[in-house]
């Protein structure tokens, strides 16, 4: 067991750490880190922590610690309107040490939206979409652009918050192999390390899911497209499941075809998905109402949804949640996982509450409270 249980939690005014002792109780936070940036996606092994985020004002850019959070450096890789007024206003400039030297991407991107870790390569998912690669611990940064020159991407719609990456997978025992989700362009994988890529959206049986007349609702043989989440299961197979715009799915093959699950839960949409540790099996998804009637609990009454069979059925998990006028989202980055045993389960609301599980979703505790919107929970590996 680890000395501590570290969670890092990007929200709308910066990076919060919420910390624990090995026994998943006596919760500390500290922050907010990052200078206040947006951060949709933090991430970490041991003492070196990743956070990406950024907006209309600062660009894109990604933050590094290589202390548990005592202090941070960032690679911004695009402008924002603060190096426009820099430029014009000395004072502004000298106030902020501002510097005329060139970003890397200018203008190309607005915020990172998602970072994963194989190895020592970091990956970074963009808005609008693209996928970065970094090969010195973030310092430095490529985009991928096998993805981007995919043939269908001329055909790419952004979703309620753009043309985003969100979900970037790599493979533990194969480095040539990644996964990635883009809201609203479906599921791309490669197998060879990013140079080609295939598009891997089609439905299992197509003629189960007919009939529904929602744009991001399954069609033409294919699933929509709006994919909100993604997770790999655990024992080298190559089982996926996908919280989407509308429903939740499985994959037994890697992507290449998608089975619907969703029958069991109150509702079709949702945000994120989790997946146990070790435990194909053993999956968490948190439903909320519908995307046009609020984007909260079923009734207002808080759950998360377990399954322990593949998605076969469904369990309500409520206990210590709430369970009366609860109005608040769970946004798709902001559910994650420990690998402790029973395995802990995190989620963030956009209401700024951190709610968590020590037994699988037996009961929750909320273990942090009034921070900003959250927007992204991961757990430290190793902490």
């Amino acid at each position: 067991m680890t000395d501590t249980t570290k969670l890092l939690v990007g929200t709308t005014k910066g990076l919060f750490i919420v910390e624990g002792g090995p026994d998943r109780s006596g919760w500390k936070v500290s922050g907010p880190h990052c200078d206040g940036w947006p951060i949709n996606h933090a991430i970490g092994t041991g003492d070196t922590l990743w956070a990406g985020g950024g907006g209309e004002w600062s660009g894109a850019g990604i933050w590094r610690s290589t202390d548990g959070g005592a202090t941070w450096t960032v690679a911004r890789l695009t402008k924002g309107m603060m190096d426009d007024w820099a430029a014009n206003d000395p004072d502004f400039a000298r106030m902020i040490g501002w510097t005329e030297e060139p970003l890397p991407f200018g203008d190309a991107f607005s915020q990172v939206w998602s970072l994963a870790r194989r190895d020592g390569t970091l990956y970074a998912g963009m808005k609008p979409a693209a996928l970065m690669r970094s090969a010195d611990g973030g310092a430095t940064w490529e985009k991928v652009e096998g993805l981007t020159d995919h043939p269908s991407a001329g055909n790419w719609d952004g979703g309620a918050a753009g043309l985003v990456l969100h979900t970037i997978l790599p493979d533990a025992a194969d480095p040539a192999k990644i996964w990635v989700g883009i809201s609203a362009a479906g599921v791309f994988a490669t197998e060879d390390g990013g140079t080609t890529w295939d598009r891997r959206n089609r439905l299992s049986n197509a003629e189960a899911c007919e009939g529904h007349d929602h744009p991001a609702a399954p069609r033409d043989g294919e699933i929509g497209h709006c994919v909100h989440n993604m997770k790999r299961a655990p024992g080298g197979g190559e089982v996926i499941y996908q919280q989407n715009h509308h429903g939740v799915w499985k994959s037994t093959d890697g992507g290449r075809s998608w089975d619907d699950i969703t029958t069991g839960l109150p509702s079709t949409f949702g945000f994120p998905i989790h997946v146990h540790p070790r435990d194909p099996q053993m999956i968490w998804t948190l439903p909320l109402n519908g995307d046009s009637v609020g984007r909260y609990p079923p009734d207002a009454s808080a759950a998360v949804w377990c399954s322990t069979d593949g998605g076969a059925s469904w369990q309500a998990q409520r206990k210590g949640l709430p369970q009366e006028a609860c109005y608040f989202t769970v946004l798709r980055q902001a559910m994650a996982g420990d690998r402790q045993d029973p395995a802990g389960v995190y989620f963030g609301t956009n209401s700024g509450s951190v709610f968590a599980t020590a037994d699988e979703g037996a009961t929750w505790t909320e273990i942090a409270r009034h921070l900003p919107t959250i927007l992204g929970v991961e757990v430290v590996d190793g902490a």
